[in-house]
């Protein structure tokens, strides 16, 4: 009878702990999948809200093909300036791309912060070149693109900082305990702002005549 009784309490405890495993583990499966849901939804607001720069970006990227068109006529003798205004929207245009793909990337958003600050100094040569020609600076279609340009340019700036503000809350979501436990397994990456890379490309290219 003692024997008896022996193992049924040995089977009660038994039981218990794998019930208390059990429900551990259901718990600890259902916080992962919680975690994972909040991480997955604050990883596609950060990417939407690039979406939103990329838009800016190729508005502004097709502005500058007629900007070049519209100068050109007066601006016989700057070929150089003209040629690196092109080709550094040709190299921003390709970073822009590859930042579309992967949208919080350091490689590829360290690549767009470079290439814009790069395209923002050539056209800033070519806005400080087009003050010396008098004709140049009355004309009309030059006036339209400066507005749109300068329209353009906030557009951008309102929606970089849209991104960034839904990188960081991701971020500092990610990098949370327990949450960056469940971020690591499940390969959660920290995501990375859309920045300048100095003062100087901090400044946007003045494209005002007046």
């Amino acid at each position: 009878m003692n024997v008896l009784s022996a193992l049924s309490g040995a089977e009660t405890i038994l039981f218990g702990i794998v019930g208390v495993g059990a429900l551990l583990f259901v718990v600890i499966a259902l916080y992962a999948m919680g975690t994972y849901n909040r991480l997955v939804a604050l990883r596609n607001r950060f990417k939407n809200a690039f979406s939103q720069i990329d838009v800016q970006l190729k508005r502004r990227y097709d502005l500058i093909p007629n900007l070049v068109e519209t100068v050109k006529g007066y601006m016989k003798h700057e070929a150089g300036t003209l040629e690196a205004v092109v080709q550094a929207r040709n190299i921003a245009a390709g970073a822009s791309r590859a930042a579309a793909q992967n949208p919080g990337d350091a490689k590829a958003m360290s690549g767009l912060s470079i290439a814009e600050g790069q395209l923002n100094g050539a056209l800033g040569r070519l806005m400080a070149v087009a003050e010396a020609y008098p004709d140049l600076k009355a004309n009309q279609t030059m006036l339209n693109l400066q507005e749109e340009l300068t329209s353009t340019e906030n557009k951008v700036a309102f929606a970089r900082q849209a991104y960034n503000d839904s990188v960081t809350q991701y971020n500092t979501q990610r990098e949370t305990f327990p949450t960056i436990v469940v971020a690591n397994f499940l390969n959660f990456t920290e995501a990375h702002l859309f920045e300048v890379e100095s003062e100087a490309e901090r400044q946007a290219p003045k494209v005002s005549f007046a």
